[in-house]
Formats: C-alpha cells, sequence, structure tokens
C-alpha cells in the first residue's frame, strides 16, 4: 500500500542520480580523429618511450607490409595485434619502442607501372615505382594511426632507404664471403606473365585441369624378358616431353614386363610397376594378360638402359632414383631436368644435360627440336604434342586431371619450371644451422615450429636473381671476357657508394663509371639483375634492428600470418645466419589469415579485381563507419591464431559487445558524481563492496597474465564477463538503492564510490590496450589530465586477495535465484509488481548457509532487493512471497514499516528522512 498523500511532497530532486559527461553515444566516427590529434599534438609515443627508458627492453620488429594498396582487414588484424602486444608490454612495465616498416620494392609495383606506361627506360620505371610505394606508405600510415596504433611513425624504416639498401648488400657481401653464392643454369619458378623468376613464397596455388596422358617408350636394349617392351610415364605437362630426357624408376619396386590388351583389340608389351597395373588398366583399359607369361624385375634390372624418344631422334636414358613413387603414374617417371627440381637433381647425378627449350615467354624455341612449335605458348601446345603422340602410336591413355598448380601471385598466371642462368645462394651450408636455431625459438603456436623446420629442411637452393628493374641491384660485375666478378671487398664499394646516394645510381650510371668507382679494369659490365624482395626484407634485423640505437637483435617477437613460414620467418632466418650466426628471434607468434565467409583468404589483389563488386574489405571503410575501437575490439575478441572468418555483418556483432563496455563505463563514471575527496583512511567496506574487490582482484590478475601470454581474446572474454555479470547485473544492481537515496555522507555509499573508482580506474587501464580511444576518453572523464597511455596495468589489491566476502555471495546467489523465482511467479500470478512489494518467507537448511551474512537483515534486505525478508531454519531451501502489508516509501520505492512515522515526511521511511534532512 501507499502512504497517505495529505502532505505528499516531490522528493524527485533530492535522489542522487549518476551525472556524468562521459556521453551515451560514442560517435566514434567524429570524436577519435580529435583525440588522435591531441596525441600527435602531445607527442603522446615519444613520451611513452621517454618514460620507460631504463626499463627493461621489449623488442617487437614490425614485418614490413608491402607498400602497395589500402590497408584491408587482414593487414589491419596484423598491425592492431602487434599495437596490443606492444602496449600491453609498456603498461606491463618494459621499454618498448615499435619503429613501423614498409617492404618497397619488387613484382607488384613494378608491374602496376609498367602496365600503365610502355616504352619507360628502367631510371624512369625506378622512378615512377618509388612514388607508387610513397603513396600507398602515405596512405597506409594514415589508416594505422586511425587505429590507434602506436610507434615511430616519422620515422619508419623503408627498404628502399639508402642506408637500409646498403645493410642488404653488405649482408649479401657476407654470403659471397662464406662462398654461399654461386650461378648457374637450373631450374626455377618462371612467371612468363611477369617475365621474372619467382620465391616460393611468391607463389600461390589454384585449381587447374590438364591433360594427363600415358606416353610409351620403347627400351632399345632392354634386359632379358623385356624384348620388344616399353615403358610407360604419366606426365600433366606433355609440352616438357621436347625435354625429355631420360625416365626413372625406383630400384627396389617391383616391374611387371607383360602383355597388355585393350578393349579395342590393340596389344602392347609394357613395363609398369606392379602395385600400379590394376589402376594403369582402370585409367587407359589396357589390362594385363594373365595367360601370356609376365617377367617381374626390379627397377635395378633396367638402370642403363636406354629408351626411344617417342618424336624425336635421340634416346632417353633409364636411370633409378628414390624420389620415384606408386601412388600414382606407373612407377616410371617422365625426366626434363630442365624443368623441375627433381628432374634436375638427378640429371645432374646421371650427367644430364640441361634442356630447356623455353623463352622468357613461355615459348618454345628451336632447342624444342619441333619447327612448327617453336614460337608457340607452351600451354597451348598440350593438344600439338598430344596429337604428335596419337600419331606415333606412343599414347596409351589420355584424361583430364583437375589439381591445384602453382601460379604467379602477381600476374596470376600458371608459372613454369624453366632452367635458367640465375644466381643461388646454396642452403645446404647453412641447412643444419637454421634447423638448430629454429629449435632455439619459441614458437606460438608450438606447430609453427614444425611448419617452418620442414619448410627449412626441404628447401632447395634460394635463387636470389630477378629479372626485374625495381628492386636492388644484385651487385656483380662481369670481365671483358664475360667471367663473373663477385668480392666481397668490391660489393663493399658498391653498398657504400649506394648508402650515400641510393640504388638509382646503379642504373643511372654507365658501365664505366662504376668500374673506376669500385676500381675494376675498363671494360667491365655490370650485370642486369635485382635481387630477390625476401632478401630485402630478410635483412631487416641488418638494417633495422642493428642501426637503431634503441632497438636490439635478436627482437624479442615476430607476429605474422601463417605464410610467412616460406616467407619472411624463413627469409630472416637464413640471411640473420649469414649475418650474425644464429636467429634474428626470440620468439614467433603466428596469426590466422582474415578469410571470407566462404573461407577465401581476403587480399588486395582480389579486391582489386572485384572492383565495385566488392564487398568492403578495406580498414578505412570500418573505422569511417563504425570507429577503430570496433575495429580494435573486433581483433581483441577473435581467436587469431586460427583463420578469422570476416563480414560486415559478422564485425557489426561487435557494436553490442563495446555498446555494453561503454554504457557500463557510463553508469560507473555517473556514480561517482559527487565523490568525495579521498581522505586516507580505508573505507567502511560492506560485504558486496568487498565482494566486488575480490572480484576485480581475481579478474585483474588474470587480464595481467593473459596480456602476458598475448591472449587477448581472454582478456576481452574475462573483462566482458565481469562487466556483464559481477558489475551490471549485480553489484550496479545491488547498490543502486544506496548510491540513490542513500545520504551523500553515508559511509556505505562512500566506500561504495571508492570501490567504483578502483573498478573504473582499473578497467579503464586494462582495456586501454584494446580500446585505446575509449579507454582514454573515460580515464580523462575519472579527472585525469593525462594520458590512461602512460600509466602501467593495474596490479591486484593486496587487501582483497582472500574469498571470504565471494563465497558469501555464492551462497547469497543461491537464494537470490531461488526467491527470484518465487517472486516471478508471484508476478505472474498478479500477486505484486516488483521486488520491493514482496514480503518474502525464506527457509533456510538447517546445515549449511551459516555465514553471518544470514543474520545481517540489512545486508540481506539489499543484496536481495527486498522490503522485508523473515527467515526460518529446517528444511529444504525455498521461498514463499506475499504483498507486503506496509506502505511504499515515496522516495525509495521499499514497502517499511517506518513510513509515515515522520510527521513533517509522511511519505518518506526513517532512512529518507535522514537523507533529505
Amino acid at each position: 500500500m501507499s502512504a497517505p498523500d495529505t502532505a505528499a511532497k516531490n522528493y524527485k530532486d533530492t535522489v542522487l542520480l549518476p551525472k556524468t559527461d562521459f556521453p551515451m553515444k560514442a560517435d566514434l566516427v567524429a570524436r577519435e580523429p580529435q583525440r588522435l590529434a591531441k596525441w600527435e599534438e602531445g607527442k603522446l609515443y615519444q613520451r611513452i618511450v621517454a618514460q620507460s627508458k631504463g626499463c627493461p627492453t621489449y623488442i617487437l620488429h614490425d614485418g614490413p607490409p608491402f607498400a602497395n594498396g589500402d590497408v584491408h582487414m587482414g593487414t589491419a588484424l596484423n598491425k592492431i595485434l602487434k599495437d596490443l602486444i606492444v602496449k600491453s608490454k609498456t603498461m606491463a612495465g618494459f621499454h618498448a619502442p615499435f619503429v613501423p616498416g614498409w617492404d618497397c620494392h619488387g613484382l607488384p609495383i613494378e608491374f602496376k607501372v609498367v602496365k600503365s606506361a610502355a616504352g619507360l627506360t628502367p631510371v624512369e620505371v625506378r622512378q615512377r615505382s618509388e612514388a607508387e610505394a610513397r603513396k600507398y606508405i602515405d596512405i597506409q600510415r594514415n589508416s594505422f594511426k586511425r587505429l590507434g596504433v602506436f610507434g615511430d611513425w616519422d620515422n619508419p624504416y623503408l627498404t628502399l632507404n639508402p642506408d637500409y639498401e646498403a645493410g642488404i648488400l653488405r649482408t649479401f657481401g657476407k654470403a659471397v664471403e662464406q662462398k654461399l653464392v654461386y650461378r648457374m643454369k637450373r631450374p626455377v619458378l618462371w612467371s612468363y606473365g611477369a617475365q621474372t623468376a619467382l620465391a616460393e613464397a611468391e607463389v600461390e596455388y589454384k585449381e587447374k585441369t590438364s591433360p594427363a596422358v600415358y606416353v610409351k617408350f620403347a627400351l632399345v636394349n632392354p634386359p632379358p624378358g623385356c624384348d620388344g617392351a616399353s615403358l610407360v610415364i604419366w606426365t600433366t605437362t606433355p609440352w616438357t616431353l621436347p625435354a625429355n630426357l631420360a625416365i626413372a624408376l625406383h630400384p627396389t619396386f617391383d616391374y611387371i614386363s607383360g602383355s597388355f590388351a585393350h578393349e579395342d583389340g590393340r596389344v602392347e608389351k609394357l613395363v609398369i610397376a606392379k602395385s600400379r597395373v590394376e589402376a594403369f588398366g582402370a585409367a587407359t583399359g589396357f589390362k594385363l594378360n594373365t595367360e601370356h607369361a609376365s617377367e617381374e624385375l626390379k627397377g635395378s634390372a633396367l638402370n642403363g638402359c636406354e629408351a626411344q624418344h617417342p618424336f624425336l631422334p635421340r634416346t632417353s636414358k633409364v636411370i633409378n632414383t628414390l624420389f620415384v613413387t606408386d601412388d600414382t603414374g606407373t612407377g616410371a617417371v617422365h625426366i626434363a631436368p630442365g624443368h623441375g627440381a627433381d628432374d634436375y637433381q638427378a640429371g645432374r647425378e646421371h650427367g644430364l644435360e640441361i634442356l630447356s627449350p623455353v623463352d622468357a615467354d613461355g615459348k618454345y624455341t628451336a632447342e624444342c627440336g619441333l619447327p612448327e612449335f617453336v614460337g608457340k605458348h607452351v600451354f597451348q601446345s598440350n593438344d600439338g604434342i598430344i596429337e604428335i603422340l596419337n600419331a606415333k602410336g606412343a599414347i596409351l591413355g589420355n584424361e583430364k586431371y583437375v589439381h591445384q598448380y602453382p601460379h604467379c601471385w602477381r600476374s596470376k598466371t600458371p608459372i613454369i619450371f624453366r632452367a635458367v642462368e640465375q644466381f643461388f645462394i646454396k642452403i645446404d651450408d647453412i641447412r643444419a644451422k637454421a634447423l638448430y636455431e629454429i629449435d632455439k625459438v619459441q614458437w606460438l603456436p608450438a606447430w609453427g615450429r614444425n611448419r617452418i623446420y620442414g619448410t627449412v629442411e626441404s628447401r632447395p637452393d634460394w635463387c636470389i636473381s630477378r629479372q626485374r628493374t625495381w628492386g636492388v641491384p644484385l651487385p656483380v660485375f662481369y670481365s671483358a671476357t664475360g667471367e663473373i666478378i663477385m668480392q666481397p671487398e668490391v660489393i663493399g664499394k658498391v653498398a657504400a657508394i649506394i648508402a650515400q646516394h641510393g640504388s638509382n645510381l646503379w642504373f643511372e650510371k654507365d658501365d664505366a663509371w662504376w668500374a673506376a668507382e669500385v676500381g675494376l679494369p675498363a671494360g667491365t659490365k655490370r650485370g642486369n639483375d635485382t635481387l630477390d624482395v625476401w632478401i630485402d626484407s630478410g635483412c631487416s634485423h641488418v638494417s633495422v634492428l642493428d642501426q637503431h640505437p634503441e632497438l636490439h637483435a635478436p627482437a624479442d617477437m615476430y607476429i605474422e600470418a601463417t605464410d610467412q613460414h616460406r616467407g619472411w620467418f624463413q627469409s630472416s632466418l637464413m640471411m640473420s645466419v649469414i649475418a650474425r650466426g644464429h636467429a634474428p628471434y626470440k620468439a614467433v607468434i603466428t596469426h590466422g589469415f582474415v578469410v571470407d565467409t566462404s573461407g577465401k583468404k581476403i587480399s588486395k589483389s582480389d579486391q582489386d579485381k572485384a572492383g565495385k563488386n566488392a564487398k568492403p574489405m578495406t580498414a578505412d571503410h570500418y573505422y569511417n563507419t563504425y570507429g577503430a575501437d570496433m575495429v580494435r575490439l573486433w581483433v581483441a575478441s577473435v581467436d587469431y591464431q586460427n583463420e578469422v572468418p570476416f563480414s560486415e555483418d559478422l564485425f557489426k556483432q561487435n557494436s553490442e559487445n563495446y555498446r555494453r563496455i561503454r554504457n557500463t563505463l557510463r553508469v560507473l563514471l555517473g556514480n561517482l558524481s559527487g565523490e568525495a575527496p579521498a581522505s586516507g583512511t580505508t573505507p567502511a567496506y560492506t560485504l558486496v563492496d568487498r565482494w566486488i574487490l575480490e572480484r576485480l582482484h581475481s579478474i585483474t590478475k588474470e587480464c595481467v597474465d593473459a596480456y602476458a601470454h598475448y591472449d587477448f581474446r581472454k582478456v576481452f572474454s574475462v573483462i566482458n564477463s565481469f562487466i556483464t555479470g559481477d558489475l551490471s547485473a549485480l553489484y550496479i544492481d545491488i547498490t543502486k538503492d544506496r548510491m540513490y537515496c542513500d545520504a551523500a555522507s553515508s559511509p556505505r555509499r562512500i566506500a561504495t564510490q571508492a570501490a567504483i573508482r578502483e573498478i573504473t580506474e582499473t578497467l579503464c587501464r586494462l582495456l586501454a590496450p584494446m580500446l585505446a580511444y575509449t579507454a582514454d576518453e573515460a580515464w580523462e572523464h575519472l579527472g585525469h589530465t593525462d594520458s590512461v597511455h602512460l600509466q602501467s596495468f593495474p596490479q591486484p589489491n593486496p587487501a582483497f586477495p582472500g574469498s571470504d566476502a565471494t563465497l558469501a555471495v555464492n551462497e547469497l546467489l543461491k537464494v537470490r535465484g531461488v526467491i527470484q523465482q518465487a517472486i516471478e511467479k508471484a508476478r505472474q500470478e498478479k500477486k505484486i509488481g516488483s521486488n520491493l512489494e514482496a514480503t518474502v518467507a525464506l527457509t533456510l537448511p538447517a546445515e549449511g548457509f551459516d555465514h553471518p551474512v544470514f543474520n545481517d537483515t540489512a545486508t540481506l534486505h539489499e543484496f536481495l532487493i527486498l522490503s522485508e525478508l523473515k527467515i526460518t531454519r529446517g528444511g529444504d531451501l525455498s521461498a514463499i512471497v506475499q504483498e507486503s502489508t506496509h506502505c511504499k516509501c515515496g522516495r525509495c520505492w521499499k514497502y517499511l514499516p517506518d513510513v509515515g512515522a515522520n510527521s513533517e515526511h509522511p511519505t518518506l521511511c526513517g532512512r529518507c528522512v535522514e537523507a533529505v534532512g
């Protein structure tokens, strides 16, 4: 019932409602640039670095993004993860300067420049390429800064800077000094679309349909039992058959020499691996005739024989190699030493010529021995080769074969293996040391170790020369008689000149000028190749970590996507083993790709190709639409060690998490309105205050530990759970009555404000690495004049390490659940409208629930948000709800027996009378 209203007054203005200027609407898109400008004007990053000098150092070395295209969400994930690490390490007490960088040379930029303008000189190509790179450096730098990433943005490292280029050349000189560099004609991954050799990391695999043919090679001098027989090879590259010089068999495999009959009447005497006879018959229709005697022999019995090439006037050598398998084909492998890594190795071991009758455009040269094919592209020649084989009666089967085939990452054309004169680094000479160093590094996740170990263990020699213009020149010279001049002291002189003038000078000055400058005889010529760009970025530990006094090598951390085990992680490892004898990093984190909802990796090239039809995947769309902190929260909330599915709809789901965090900060800040100055004495904390501070102690420890282990998702999860459950659903709800209706001087209200200040300051500092803008904004509204990013992480409050209050609250929550069920039932039965209208009869079991709080009526009323509670002991835990018989207080809305006891305030309870004075 309500109190008599004869003397009713409006007490609305006496209620101490939350007040704060911290806006409910974030308006991040408008406010974040203002805060960024404030940070830059106040040189915040420089102050952070200066403040931490003298602390233990922690160096995260930035793997340089390529300087082309806008920042897409995959790049944003990478850079924000780096920022989360740097910010969290700084706040954990480390000196963690961050020098960002860009990879500036290479095929994508040059490819774009050459496509846009024909007939450019090398100098013009380089000038336009540099301008293109610098344009995108500025675009990407602005995006990274807008995303709240802190770093020395005014002084980034660029692989096109002369001092950086000189570091590359000096490191190359060390490789030469260690006799690791050689020049040889051998097969390389060749992009006819881009007209250059490629590194393995510049290759992407796509589905391709190829003709798979079974071709017979008649044995010329067969061993006993194989008279009149033919070996049969299986290949998906008929265009390489003009370069066939051998057929490889496994020495220990069993082979059948027998009569094979086709249903169309054809009969052939063939030699097939015993384990492949059935599959061969299914694919070609040629079945082994078991009625005729067949011979069984080992592959070693055929070693050294000759087989007639099916359409060229030469024989192919039969050899034994261990790489032959019996999981596909026939157990006999077509060997073209000029068109494959295994083929090349087998050719060298058996004294074969390195024949590669294909030019830089992917077209046959006269060496193919087929005049009608000269000048024709190899991929347009498969059908013609098959026609020749049919005409010669050499083809036994022809089918379509769908497989994953390597393509050039830039031109998107299928690559070919093509033998050309190139420069290589001998991997075998440094492989053992590299593998040893891998096991000294901490790999996160742990499977990263196996991935890079496997790639290093199996990789061939490194082709380091490129037939491009936009890159660091490969510093070799040729004498007047054509001999290679590759000397460490000459390379050192080139490095010194380039350090002063830049690598454009290599292309601007003529041979005579360079010969004179480095002290070589007249008539000496420069080489035309540039270095593989993976050497560029792979030397960053020399050109950056060794050259910046605030950095050090090895770095504490490298972090990049999973493809970098065969890219930057590996090139850096190899160049560091050459330069310093050990790995350039102490720990390496691998993160997954950002993929679209179909599971396809998001890339710049795919975005460019899709054009106007592309779904927005660039970071600027998201921070200009939703705000950078929304992007940062997305990064912090995902499982970054696996693939990260992404779409705008998925991204929007994150907005509720942000809203919840922001609204909670706003409520906390509002409850600090009118906060009394700190007195220096310990506040009179109540049970619920002690409980929330115990919880704060626990989540602080969890979050700081999770940051130390790079588990940002756990930080987000712990904070989100604390905000949603402990704070919003319990503490803020439970203490709302005291905060609104107690007198401002109430000890328990003062205690709650002290707890709220500690909670809010702790949350701001824990959130600062993730929500760089919002945490700083809230910190400012706490009354601080300087940035939260100058703070350290909070330490768990030593006054609340225990669990006494937590144990009591856990008991209370059990009781609360039972009471809420009973109240909800009464509400549905229309007995009451709200909790405060209820009189609750609570039955507690005879055993348990023995914490002193169950004898503290005031605490129980507040925690359970009840006006009246009656407790009895014995029986099961249960609650019965009746409508209160007391009057409703016109200020706090509780139904209490002392409402109306004060004649001056007849509608108020005693507590509210005291509060209004």
